[in-house]
């Protein structure tokens, strides 16, 4: 029996095929129509449908780059199922260059959504009706907000089997076990038992390509473990490629200054250890930061200048921090200037370029 066709928006996408949909989601003010692009690329084998999406807040770009990559990998030729990549959810943002919506609202706080509520709640409402229910599985791709790094990571709701496989099979260094925040797209999917992970890397505004490298393979490997691509051949056990945190602490400045930073992005820190000195331009009040917990720095400000209470470090904590440490350690192998699979970040992470 032949395999059917994928209708999403309104379109049908004949098996075998890949085509550009173009979502109709509002208007300008000048009348000129804004569009949400998603390509479908529909395999002549039946398997998941997967949703692989990006920059839901407008300014978190690396994502954009990792979908573009995707789509351009050959082995989409042999995909089994059906791949549904939209690079730019909150087009009104990325034209901006914002996080938000016009109306300063959080578009990852207004699922599932209205159809007559607020622009966030119907773009919301437009974007789950028209794309998000016709998939069983999905890869939110996030950075950073501005001036902030995050190491590549996972976040994830562990209790979901499916969810937790998925996660694992990403491939990042670390797992954060995140609990679901209500109004976000990774909180509506859960409640529509579709198993979904967001893909943290890198900062708003800014492409770094080891996190862009490492989104890439890690969507692909998750297609590789639903079987919609073919496996990759290994040789014998292949290495524990994360680690699961249980929780995680913000450091935060306590007074306000300019940040010297001492712990690096990625780095194993124990209890009471420095992280930063924040000053005053003088230097006759100075404020050392140290964490109150051991685990791994996984994500850092970037931005000198801080006020009080301003959250500077990111420290993920893990019941077995020698085991992260070996994850971190793996990580870095797969980015050795040496290897030829690598890629050279343009962003100067020192203890991942050692």
């Amino acid at each position: 029996m032949a395999r059917a066709s994928f209708h999403i928006a309104g379109v049908e996408v004949k098996p075998g095929s890949r085509q550009t949909v173009e979502v109709p989601v509002a208007k300008l003010y000048t009348h000129t129509p804004l569009h949400i692009p998603v390509e479908v690329v529909h395999g002549r084998r039946s398997g998941p449908v997967i949703l692989v999406c990006a920059a839901i807040h407008g300014d978190e770009i690396n994502g954009v780059e990792i979908i573009r990559r995707v789509l351009r990998n050959a082995s989409l030729r042999h995909l089994r199922g059906t791949l549904v990549a939209v690079p730019i959810v909150n087009i009104f943002g990325f034209v901006q260059r914002t996080r938000y919506l016009p109306d300063r609202r959080d578009l990852n706080r207004c699922f599932p959504g209205s159809e007559s509520g607020s622009l966030g709640g119907r773009i919301a409402y437009l974007f789950r009706t028209q794309i998000m229910e016709n998939v069983t599985h999905i890869i939110d791709l996030h950075t950073g907000a501005i001036h902030r790094f995050n190491l590549p990571q996972i976040r994830a709701e562990l209790k979901n089997p499916e969810t937790a496989r998925i996660a694992e099979a990403f491939g990042a260094p670390i797992i954060l076990n995140a609990s679901l925040r209500e109004g976000t797209l990774r909180e509506y999917a859960d409640s529509l038992d579709i198993p979904v992970i967001t893909f943290e890397g890198g900062e708003a505004l800014r492409f770094d390509d080891v996190v862009i490298q490492s989104g890439v393979r890690g969507v692909i490997r998750v297609m590789r473990a639903l079987d919609m691509l073919p496996a990759k051949a290994t040789r014998g056990k292949p290495p524990k490629r994360s680690e699961v945190a249980a929780t995680s602490t913000w450091v935060r400045a306590d007074i306000d200054g300019i940040m010297r930073p001492i712990a690096q992005l990625g780095q194993r820190v124990r209890k009471g250890q420095k992280l930063a000195v924040v000053a005053d331009p003088f230097g006759e009040m100075e404020s050392v930061i140290t964490t109150p917990v051991s685990g791994i720095v996984v994500g850092m400000n970037n931005l000198p200048l801080v006020n009080e209470g301003e959250a500077i470090y990111h420290v993920a904590r893990f019941d077995e921090l020698d085991e992260a440490e070996k994850a971190m350690d793996y990580f870095r192998s797969r980015f050795d200037p040496e290897s030829t699979e690598a890629v050279m970040p343009v962003h100067p992470w020192d203890d991942l370029q050692k």
